[in-house]
């Protein structure tokens, strides 16, 4: 869409990549075919495969913005946030492919104060239809979830910078719900989203060891910051035995293993600066998980007075 000079965008599609060329093109193919007036930020976390050459190109009305060491993706979507000049802020990854009116349709899901972020319907293609999200049974209504993925969520920028973005020291994985949890807490929630799907065609070059690592390692942290006493103990053996077998399952369990190591030596050196959630927050909180849909009105009272 073309944009008036001087006018602000109504949303910045940010995207984070490294050494994904080809994924890159198609998801800033449907990037520029929004029917929303964006802009398009792509963050290039030190590619050596010529991303930042095919995206100035191909893409020229793109930013491109290079790093030249690799920093994570958590600590370029920090960068991404306060690059941005709009002030909403759509995330996908670099093999998502957005339709051409999901952006301008996720604006519209913004319009409730207490709606922090949207968690826009996503699906894994060659995975299965249950890999949609749920999609809300009412669309005259609000419905808060627990949490966004990060391929496929929209959320204000302002509010983000507030709370600090993202943790930077979780590095790779659970960094959206550890936000959330602070997001909760701030007196805002997660809507689910009723646009049209986004569809993520999960690269074969992501590092399934890595995942099993970082992911058993932050489902650790994520306890360790955000739930409270004496829920504690409870949610840190259940995690460990979950990932135990998630790792056994997925034939990676050193990698398990090594993760949930990490996870408990970095929670007891984090321990001076731990701010769980308030009880009545984080029971909310698991109401959420379990449920996936609740209509805002029936948990706007036990959200903190106002949002700030």
């Amino acid at each position: 869409m073309t944009r008036l000079p001087d006018a602000l965008p109504s949303a910045t599609i940010v995207i984070t990549t490294k050494d994904r060329r080809d994924d890159l093109r198609r998801a800033l193919a449907s990037a520029m075919a929004q029917t929303a007036d964006v802009e398009v930020l792509v963050i290039d976390d030190g590619s050596s495969d010529g991303t930042p050459q095919m995206v100035e190109s191909e893409f020229p009305e793109a930013k491109l913005h290079r790093s030249e060491r690799s920093l994570g993706y958590i600590a370029q979507r920090n960068r991404a946030a306060a690059l941005a000049t709009s002030p909403v802020i759509v995330s996908i990854d670099d093999d998502a492919e957005l339709a051409s009116r999901t952006v301008e349709h996720t604006l519209a899901e913004l319009d409730h104060p207490r709606v922090g972020a949207v968690a826009i319907p996503h699906v894994d293609v060659g995975k299965g239809p249950s890999t949609v999200l749920p999609l809300p049974p009412d669309n005259g209504r609000v419905y808060a979830t627990v949490a966004y993925v990060g391929t496929a969520h929209a959320l204000r920028r302002d509010l983000f910078l507030d709370l600090g973005g993202y943790r930077e020291g979780l590095f790779h994985q659970a960094e959206e719900s550890d936000f959330c949890a602070r997001m909760l807490r701030a007196g805002y929630v997660v809507r689910l989203g009723t646009a049209e799907h986004i569809l993520h065609h999960e690269s074969p070059q992501r590092i399934s060891e890595r995942r099993y690592l970082y992911g058993r390692r932050n489902d650790v942290l994520y306890a360790w910051h955000n739930v409270p006493m004496p829920y504690l103990a409870g949610r840190l053996a259940k995690v460990t035995v979950h990932g135990l077998l998630i790792g056994v399952q997925g034939r990676h369990l050193r990698a398990a293993i090594r993760g949930l190591r990490q996870g408990y030596a970095q929670g007891l050196r984090d321990l001076p600066g731990r701010d769980p959630l308030p009880r009545d927050l984080y029971r909310l909180s698991r109401r959420l998980r379990r449920q996936l849909i609740v209509p805002l009105e029936e948990v706007e009272a036990e959200l903190p007075v106002g949002p700030p």
